[in-house]
């Protein structure tokens, strides 16, 4: 029953963080929020959650990711995607060499295979953590989009070189033509299986949806198991789950786009990751939380610490390697900017100036989290001497640090380097939208003037079909505006629609009170008020 209490106070430390965030004076991030509460929770109860990394791993990141890759605009990705190669791949071999090295020469009783450990472990970016700074912190699109691409695609990378240098530290050996070979495979292996797993799940669903019809319950289920099982398929295979993960929801949206799904369930599926996606997020925090008094007590006087260390000592270091890791991702992003800027004067393109805000912007941005919790935490408990893994303990502790350390310094250097800065607009992103608007509407009069040459003969039931199809009809022609294509008039459907919801929203709240007072007093069955106020509320979403 203990460990039942403790998840239930880690979801209720869930809910309470969503609501002080919003009640302290202080902008916070909501990850640090969580991992007080955690750390909270551990000293009220007296012990932690025993934490499985590899548990941890498949039941946390795999829905995680999938969600991350179904929902990151797929335009910035592509469009972006030599910057985000960049911090991906070049940036993570660039940390692993340079902040292995530095965590050496900082502690020397830590092996330099376990200092690379380290340093890979610490390469990659988080995509929760990076989503939870966005929310309180208004980062421009563009850049954005390029720290979510680069978020999703820097974990194989990280965690192969994180997985090669555990190897070398167990074994004494490490080749790096192997080393290259398995990452290939690890990654392409990990994308196919992604791909090709959601799209047979895809298609067997559409085919059993046609024939038998839908059911939205079953179809949201499924949908919820697909990431876990595109992370198990990948790893049986000893490829990336995590590439797994992403590719899955990547192809997913492109599912998405044909339209199978009904209308319900598309609804009732965003409301149902919408929840998961906000209590996995904060339960990984608030474990966090939990587990840091362990680390730090393990750090000061752990078993395999000779003489024990102080906290001030802990703390210096801890700090050194999080400005070591903030100054490489500095330099890199700052060289890789520069050169982009030369290959594209060279290639006659339009270029951009770089903003030294900017530069430093994409290095706080930088933020640690769960991945790189989970990925430290699975390292061995002992060499295949027998003997102690040498500074597990440090290590874990650093980590756990600098996941902290990074979640403060974007949150209070981010919206003090971004106030003011100017970055390359999306192109005609609202253009684009005003001609998706204009064209929709004008696919919708024509379907309607279709389907009314089917009306009934009857001159009675006639009459009333036109009347429902002119009600129609003039709902898309005021939002067109009383314009045709061509007449320059597209932004007036944004204004008209914008009218519209005005009066649409008041009209809905009131038929809902009416519904809702009806069932109070017995005019009305509770059964039939929840059907129609639902169908309220489906409406009253679309407005707003």
């Amino acid at each position: 029953m203990d460990e039942v209490g403790v998840v239930l106070a880690m979801l209720l430390a869930v809910v309470v963080s969503g609501y002080l965030v919003r009640m302290l004076p202080v902008a916070l991030p909501l990850p640090l929020v969580q991992i007080a509460l955690g750390a909270l929770i551990a000293g009220t109860t007296g012990h932690g959650v025993r934490l499985e990394p590899h548990i941890f791993f498949l039941l946390f990141l795999p829905p995680l990711l999938f969600l991350d890759g179904w929902r990151i605009p797929k335009v910035g990705l592509f469009r972006d995607k030599g910057a985000i190669l960049e911090l991906a791949l070049g940036l993570v071999l660039f940390t692993v060499i340079g902040a292995g090295f530095l965590i050496h020469w900082l502690i020397p009783a830590l092996p330099l295979p376990v200092s690379f450990a380290l340093a890979a472990i610490l390469a990659p970016t988080d995509p929760v953590a990076v989503s939870s700074i966005a929310a309180r912190v208004p980062i421009p699109p563009r850049l954005m989009h390029i720290l979510e691409g680069e978020s999703l695609l820097n974990d194989a990378s990280g965690l192969v070189c994180f997985r090669f240098a555990v190897a070398a530290a167990l074994t004494g050996h490490f080749s790096p033509g192997g080393a290259a070979l398995t990452f290939v495979w690890v990654a392409l292996a990990g994308i196919a299986v992604g791909v090709l797993l959601t799209l047979v799940v895809a298609g067997a669903q559409r085919l059993a949806a046609k024939r038998f019809g839908e059911d939205a319950g079953a179809a949201i289920l499924l949908n919820l198991l697909l990431p876990f099982g595109a992370w198990l398929a990948a790893e049986h295979l000893q490829a990336s789950g995590i590439l797994a993960a992403v590719a899955a929801g990547v192809t997913m949206s492109y599912v998405e786009l044909r339209g199978r799904a009904l209308a319900t369930t598309r609804v009732r599926r965003a409301v149902v990751w919408d929840t998961v996606q906000f209590a996995l997020n904060g339960v990984m925090f608030v474990l966090l939380g939990e587990q840091l008094p362990d680390i730090v007590h393990a750090a000061l006087q752990g078993p395999d610490v000779a003489v024990p260390r102080s906290l001030w000592w802990l703390a210096s270091h801890a700090l050194l390697v999080s400005l070591g890791l903030l100054l490489l991702r500095y330099l890199w992003v700052y060289v890789s900017l520069r050169l982009t800027v030369l290959v594209a004067r060279r290639q006659g393109r339009k270029v951009y100036r770089p903003n030294p805000r900017l530069v430093l912007a994409t290095s706080l941005a930088g933020v640690r989290g769960a991945i790189t919790l989970a990925g430290v935490l699975t390292l061995p408990l002992a060499l295949p001497g027998g003997a102690p893994f040498p500074g597990r303990d440090l290590v874990i502790f650093l980590a756990s640090t600098v996941i902290v350390v990074s979640l403060v310094a974007a949150s209070i250097g981010l919206p003090r380097v971004l106030r003011g800065l100017e970055v390359p607009a999306e192109d005609g992103e609202q253009a684009e939208e005003d001609r998706a608007r204009l064209a929709a509407a004008l696919a919708a009069l024509a379907a309607i003037d279709e389907a009314s040459q089917d009306r009934p003969r009857d001159i009675e039931d006639a009459d009333l079909h036109a009347s429902a199809a002119d009600h129609v009809r003039s709902m898309y022609r005021h939002r067109l505006g009383g314009s045709q294509p061509g007449d320059g008039q597209v932004g007036r459907i944004r204004e008209a629609e914008q009218a519209e919801r005005l009066y649409r929203l008041a009209a809905l709240e009131a038929e809902r009170s009416v519904l809702q007072r009806m069932a109070r007093h017995g005019e009305l069955s509770d059964e039939t008020a929840r059907r129609m106020v639902r169908e309220i509320d489906l409406i009253e979403a679309r407005y707003r």
